[in-house]
């Protein structure tokens, strides 16, 4: 009896994609774009291998976030250090990092998962990797990623 195998993928063609973030709910874009990382958007898509592609998100503080009472903690390692910001007060110092820190709460932990966000490419306004020429996803009017990618 032929025993069956399983084909493994470790070599995937890496594509850029850009998001605009004007206008958009910070959960649901973060979801889109973790699944662009973790490749789960390919039919060849591996749970232990790094297959997603890169993704560029730019208007980063034209962002929207129901939760009005939403707090970002940061902690030294000294005792009595614990400072907390809201979310309007984190967005005022950095945009860019609420996105990337909602983006890396829903990534896997562990090295594959560190590997995997430093795909992400976060900018207030416009971005700097016109030369990558990335393909441009609107994810407004409450499309998903496999609508907008393969026009379904």
């Amino acid at each position: 009896m032929l025993q069956q195998t399983t084909k493994s993928y470790y070599n995937a063609d890496k594509t850029w994609y850009a998001i605009d973030a004007t206008g958009c709910q910070l959960g649901r874009i973060a979801t889109q774009i973790a699944m662009l990382l973790q490749g789960k958007h390919k039919a060849q898509f591996t749970p232990h291998v790094d297959l997603g592609d890169f993704v560029v998100v730019y208007n980063c503080d034209k962002i929207q976030c129901n939760s009005s009472d939403k707090i970002y903690y940061r902690h030294s390692g000294r005792i009595g250090s614990l400072k907390q910001r809201t979310f309007a007060e984190q967005m005022q110092v950095s945009s860019e990092e609420v996105v990337r820190l909602a983006v890396k709460r829903m990534l896997r932990r562990g090295p594959l998962g560190n590997k995997q966000l430093t795909k992400l490419k976060c900018f207030k306004a416009e971005h700097n990797h016109q030369a990558q020429s990335p393909k441009e996803i609107d994810l407004k009017n409450g499309k998903q990623i496999a609508e907008v990618i393969y026009d379904i």
